[in-house]
């Protein structure tokens, strides 16, 4: 497993995004288009591959919330490889760059369907916190937060 730092402008990184937002309008359903248009990986400074073999396998990123929080956006592993701790390495190395830029808090938001995805936050340390910005008051939202 090899993690490169890039931005969201990387082909890898492009591709992974397409098979993400296929997942996402399945499981989000009619409440899809609300979500990715918060979900746009364009302009993204702060992006992670994940390769196994040569094969882009995972992302994730993050942007800036505020001055001290960094928000985590686009994580995603293909299918067939999931269950190999890609995204545990991919948001640990995610919270390490964070802080190496100077912010003090991680925050982001998944959807109360991804159980998986929210297990894996709270197995890594994320607690479930009132929903931030464009998500309050969004019921299928479940937004999280940690000390990084």
């Amino acid at each position: 497993m090899k993690l490169i730092r890039t931005t969201s402008d990387n082909p890898d990184f492009e591709k992974l995004v397409v098979a993400l937002d296929a997942y996402l309008r399945i499981l989000d359903g009619e409440d899809h288009a609300f979500y990715a248009q918060f979900n746009k990986s364009d302009s993204l400074k702060y992006a992670l591959i994940c390769y196994e073999n040569d094969m882009a396998v995972g992302i994730g990123a993050y942007k800036e919330y505020d001055s001290q929080t960094a928000e985590i956006k686009r994580m995603y592993t293909l299918p067939e490889h999931r269950g190999k701790g890609i995204a545990k390495a991919i948001l640990n190395e995610l919270e390490v760059w964070a802080a190496q830029e100077n912010y003090t808090q991680s925050i982001l938001e998944t959807g109360f369907m991804q159980l998986d995805a929210i297990g894996l936050y709270q197995k890594l340390g994320y607690t479930i916190t009132e929903n931030f910005g464009q998500y309050i008051g969004v019921a299928n939202s479940v937004c999280m937060r940690k000390i990084i």
